[in-house]
């Protein structure tokens, strides 16, 4: 029976039939049926990736699959959301349609699945003769009111950013060879993401959001949203020591790099203590780096000498 169907479902049956969650029906219509908590909402985020813009063609392909699902979840965490299933479309060219790739390709998000307890919910398979294209919704749930969002932030709230800022900007850099990652570091940071889920922050902090386009240019979208103003200070935005290694003149491109997907929250400081709290409890390190003002539309990034720091772009752009 299996020889019987056309290529694509036995494809979709060996490879990708094993990732399917309760919702995904198996696999076997073409939607997928998941019930929802009155007491939630659904939280809807999607990405695409396209070869040779987001990733090279010679990047791991277990790692490109990993990319696309934490990129989304990262979206998920920006507004403190947790994970409930996805939906993914991929297109490729027949050179991709063999077994030794989707095995690749699956065996990624499978591990992922398992780490971040989440699942596939249904999709699409097609052709595409030019290149590899991937499109990727996640769905998440957070309480009624509760999820984070860039228009809520108040003059006076503190600054502050999860992780560390511009590793995967200096791993891209590594890879187009102009300059050195001493351990994989670097690399390893701009092919892997980490998704700042399990940060408990729905009652602490005013605003939220992933940064994906790059610190400086996130923050404005933040700043313009909730029409406030922000300062912050490059020396206390926290960089790993690989990052270090590499220099002083290399901080505008942590700045303005993008591919951070580390949170960007603004919060009250009342509630600085409990934000700690929760940072150690989730294990995941959160930095200030500056406030909130009440000056619309003034973004301005002081130097460790208080000059006011100009920057050639902002952070990346996809037009």
């Amino acid at each position: 029976m299996e020889n019987s169907l056309v290529p694509e479902f036995q494809f979709i049956r060996k490879y990708i039939k094993k990732l399917a969650g309760k919702g995904a029906l198996d696999l076997t219509d073409d939607a997928a049926l998941i019930s929802v908590n009155p007491a939630y909402e659904l939280v809807l985020t999607a990405d695409a990736m396209v070869e040779n813009v987001h990733f090279f063609t010679n990047d791991p392909v277990d790692l490109i699959a990993r990319k696309l699902l934490r990129c989304n979840l990262s979206d998920l965490a920006g507004m403190g959301a947790e994970p409930v299933g996805y939906l993914l479309t991929v297109s490729l060219p027949k050179h991709c349609f063999n077994a030794e790739w989707f095995e690749q390709f699956t065996n990624g998000l499978e591990k992922d699945q398992k780490l971040f307890n989440i699942s596939l919910l249904g999709g699409d398979t097609t052709y595409n003769p030019y290149n590899m294209v991937f499109s990727l919704t996640a769905l998440g749930k957070v309480k009624k009111n509760k999820a984070l969002r860039r228009n809520n932030a108040k003059p006076g709230d503190g600054i502050w950013v999860t992780g560390t800022i511009g590793d995967a900007a200096l791993g891209l850099l590594s890879l187009q060879n102009k300059i050195s990652d001493f351990d994989g570091f670097l690399t390893r940071r701009y092919h892997l993401p980490q998704p700042r889920l399990g940060l408990q922050l729905t009652d602490i902090a005013n605003a939220g959001m992933d940064i994906s386009d790059g610190l400086i240019q996130d923050l404005g979208h933040l700043a313009r949203e909730s029409q406030i103003g922000a300062v912050i200070f490059a020396d206390q935005v926290p960089l790993s020591l690989q990052a270090k290694k590499i220099g002083i003149s290399y901080l505008e491109n942590c700045l303005t790099g993008g591919d951070d997907y580390e949170l960007l929250l603004t919060i009250p400081s009342e509630k600085e203590h409990l934000a700690k709290i929760e940072s150690q409890k989730a294990n995941i390190p959160l930095t200030k780096i500056g406030y909130c003002t009440d000056q619309a539309n003034s973004l301005i990034c002081y130097d460790k000498n208080k000059n006011c720091m100009t920057f050639k772009q902002t952070g990346w752009s996809h037009i």
